[in-house]
């Protein structure tokens, strides 16, 4: 029995489990990730889930160039794929390409309403129309991201910005002291806070 396991443990590929891109980007190894995906896709190259994790480790990484390509070979394979989706809109928000950001962002929330990013799609999203000078649809994308998840303190201060931005002193001052109550040291927030302070 010894000299099985002996045998055994000496074969390639006996025992050995493939690497795991998604635990490496959890984990915050994105470096390796890549590597590994793009190992996956040289044998496969129609893997969607590669892309995927790809795509989220090349963002993470600040390549969003690269990560912009692959989500467009992605979706050249499954132009629904709302993982892939997301991930060309990130790719676009980063390089300043905000109207097929928009674009993207608009198709992952119809696509996954309830999907796992949905929340982060809205905040990018008011982030886009504030940039657009369009403060009310800004307050309707941050206002849904808030919806989804009450605790973060920079997406309160962005709908704080937006509202100051559009005149409503009130509601913009009620919003940055949510933000400063999640984040009593939160600088962003303590400035609107002030700003607004100052107009009322």
């Amino acid at each position: 029995m010894a000299a099985l396991l002996v045998v055994a443990a000496a074969m390639p590929g006996v025992a050995q489990e493939a690497p795991d891109a998604l635990a490496m980007w959890r984990n915050g190894d994105y470096e390796r990730a890549v590597e590994v995906t793009r190992a996956e896709l040289e044998a496969a190259p129609n893997n969607l889930d590669a892309m995927v994790v790809m795509g989220w480790s090349l963002i993470s990484l600040g390549r969003y160039d690269e990560a912009r390509e692959v989500s467009r070979r992605g979706l050249q394979i499954s132009r629904f794929d709302h993982r892939i989706i997301e991930n060309a809109g990130e790719a676009h928000f980063y390089l300043g390409e905000l109207e097929p950001a928009l674009q993207r962002f608009e198709q992952y929330a119809a696509l996954a309403p309830e999907g796992d990013r949905i929340a982060r799609v809205y905040a990018f999203m008011g982030e886009i129309y504030i940039s657009l000078q369009e403060y009310e649809n800004a307050d309707i994308a941050f206002s849904t991201a808030l919806h989804l998840n009450a605790n973060r303190s920079s997406w309160w201060t962005r709908l704080g910005y937006a509202r100051e931005l559009a005149g409503k002193s009130v509601q913009a001052r009620d919003t940055y002291q949510r933000a400063l109550n999640l984040d009593p040291s939160f600088g962003e927030a303590q400035l609107g806070l002030e700003r607004v302070q100052q107009q009322l």
